[in-house]
């Protein structure tokens, strides 16, 4: 396994693999505050234009390397969460 890195590297397109080694999709937006250093989790994407991202919160993100997140839950748990809803704009 590569070196661990922070939440604030990952990249749009990165793999993400559930606990069981399965790759359940592409990071498609890292959620959170930098400036804060508050990570609230990652829409996840599979590549396929007409289906929404997933949402994954931060609790079951697990190791993070280069490329690579590593979450805590395995394929059947991540095909249970629910879909990225994007926050309504302010104002």
């Amino acid at each position: 396994m590569a070196d661990p890195v922070s939440w604030k590297v990952v990249e749009r397109g990165w793999a993400v693999a559930a606990s069981d080694g399965n790759e359940v999709g592409k990071v498609d937006q890292v959620l959170g505050d930098p400036e804060a250093d508050i990570f609230d989790g990652l829409a996840v994407g599979t590549g396929t234009v007409l289906t929404r991202p997933t949402y994954v919160p931060s609790e079951s993100v697990g190791a993070i390397e280069e490329g690579t997140v590593h979450l805590t839950i395995d394929a059947d748990e991540y095909g249970q969460l629910e879909p990225y809803e994007e926050p309504p704009p302010p104002g």
